[in-house]
């Protein structure tokens, strides 16, 4: 896959304040890129620099093989961007904002009007935003990144105010979009779902990019341990089975599911025990660390704390 961004050890400062510190990483076609990290951690300046927004204090920046600050960018109309506070005019109805922004990238209006049925508002289409709820905004501004398929898709906190049933719909086109070929760089705070979409991690602290790659990836690099929960016939409260190594730390939960912190050295061990015939198991669960416990692991590294 040919890198549509690349990002070499970028820094950006605004006075004394460094928003972003010597950042490097490249984005590929196809990719679905989760960068996470708190508020105040240089998402949103690193999405501002790929769009050419602000100029980098230092490094360079590359997209869709052109400097994003150059005064004719000419990758411009392929990106999508969807910032975290969606602004319109009110006196504007959906339509008409959709019309707006596909004349502003030449792409054939029909086909943008057609995305307000992608993101639910084909029936608020007529209505002025100025009565739209936040939600409604929201999913308006959604649709308006989508307009002409984008190669780069940037979107900042994009499900923010959706409802179950529309980030499901809204996954499900990134989804297709990626498949296509689009990059998408997802900046979230909601770890729970960019785990189960993303396919690579970028995680920022204080501005310095601190881990990057798969989840399975930084499961191996982190090493935290793994939860096996089981549920075993016939123990007493406060009872360990018999077969458990002393050495391997559990605790008992809601008085009947013995949970044990798994080493990954000794995860496949403690499996063979926990199934070997005679120890009366009822229920198994295996449960890796998950995105917010690597997180909170990488940010405690960041910041040398334990």
């Amino acid at each position: 896959m040919s890198a549509t961004v690349r990002i070499g050890n970028v820094t950006k400062r605004y006075g004394r304040i460094e928003a972003v510190t010597d950042v490097s990483f490249d984005l590929s076609e196809g990719e679905t890129v989760a960068l996470i990290g708190h508020n105040g951690a240089g998402k949103t300046t690193l999405m501002k620099l790929m769009l050419g927004l602000i100029r980098p204090t230092g490094g360079s920046i590359e997209v869709l093989g052109d400097n994003p600050a150059a005064g004719e960018f000419a990758g411009r109309r392929q990106l999508g961007y969807l910032p975290e506070n969606v602004s319109f005019d009110a006196a504007l109805t959906g339509r008409e904002t959709q019309t707006f922004y596909a004349r502003l990238k030449r792409e054939p209006v029909a086909k943008a009007r057609e995305l307000l049925d992608v993101v639910g508002l084909g029936a608020a289409a007529g209505r002025r935003v100025g009565t739209y709820s936040k939600g409604m905004r929201q999913r308006l501004g959604l649709a308006q990144a989508l307009i002409g398929r984008p190669r780069v898709l940037l979107l900042d906190e994009p499900t923010t105010g959706l409802d179950p049933e529309l980030r499901q719909t809204f996954y499900e086109v990134i989804q297709r979009l990626a498949a296509g070929g689009t990059t998408v760089l997802l900046s979230s705070h909601a770890l729970t779902e960019l785990e189960e979409r993303a396919g690579r991690v970028i995680i920022m602290n204080r501005g310095i990019k601190v881990a990057d790659g798969s989840i399975e990836r930084l499961r191996n690099i982190a090493r935290l341990p793994t939860k096996i929960r089981l549920k075993v016939a016939g123990l007493a409260p406060g009872e360990v089975p018999s077969w458990l190594p002393a050495s391997a730390p559990c605790r008992r939960l809601n008085g009947h599911i013995v949970e044990i912190d798994a080493a990954p050295e000794r995860k496949i061990e403690l499996l063979r025990c926990a199934t070997a015939a005679g120890t009366a198991l009822e229920d198994l669960d295996v449960v890796a660390p998950n995105l917010d416990e690597l997180y909170a692991h990488f940010l405690r590294q960041a910041e040398g704390t334990p």
